[in-house]
């Protein structure tokens, strides 16, 4: 299935362009038209399946079809309005790096914050103000405990490799998070295995009600 096929505002679909995408894969063309449901998503996806554009382009379309652009472009608001969760440095900035690239057209502004760093540049950044912001669950603690952020707005939340996230023992941290953004709209936990209750039981105490996706075993790698 064409990139062009799912109906991507024309920017977003530039950029997407730009990053040399031609076609969706598989877990992309199962989670794309059920998330811009907004339905709340549990997904199994193993790394390298193209799982963070699955999430990450139909948030962008959406916040970006609701931008009320300033003098310099972007939306007039600064609070956080996406939210996504990660449980290594490394994968915050890769996928921050990806928001960034998808959304290089949009009036859309992205940062990411990971502990083993200063947290001043961080505390900056986010008091200008950030639509998507993707973290790890202790540094987001960190600026939570000194009011360096506001989770109150924040529509989409996201959890990618919940499981790992489990495993590293940040469940604590996690419901906390879950409790400062009660106000969003659509929760969606990305995970490379369901094996054993801890994902799905964490699922049900996030989200009321979920769509369960997997690939078929043949799209498995």
């Amino acid at each position: 299935m064409s990139v062009d096929s799912i109906g991507l505002s024309a920017n977003l679909l530039k950029a997407v362009k730009a990053c040399g995408y031609k076609n969706l894969t598989p877990i992309q063309q199962i989670a794309i038209p059920v998330i811009r449901t907004g339905v709340d998503v549990l997904a199994s996806a193993q790394t390298g399946t193209g799982k963070t554009a699955a999430f990450t382009l139909p948030i962008l379309d959406s916040l970006a079809n609701k931008v009320r652009p300033n003098a310099d472009g972007f939306d007039t608001t600064t609070t956080i309005k996406a939210l996504i969760l990660t449980p290594t440095r490394e994968l915050a900035a890769q996928v921050e790096k990806n928001v960034k690239a998808y959304s290089e057209f949009l009036p859309l502004r992205s940062g990411v914050i990971f502990g083993g760093v200063n947290m001043p540049p961080q505390t900056k950044m986010l008091k200008s103000g950030v639509d998507v912001l993707v973290a790890t669950p202790g540094r987001l603690i960190e600026h939570l405990e000194q009011r360096n952020l506001d989770l109150s707005q924040v529509q989409f939340l996201v959890l990618d490799e919940a499981d790992r996230m489990l495993d590293m023992g940040f469940s604590e941290a996690i419901n906390r998070i879950v409790g400062e953004a009660r106000w969003r709209k659509q929760t969606m936990l990305f995970s490379a295995t369901l094996e054993g209750a801890g994902v799905i039981r964490f699922a049900k105490e996030v989200s009321v009600s979920y769509t369960h996706l997997t690939l078929p075993t043949s799209d498995l790698v």
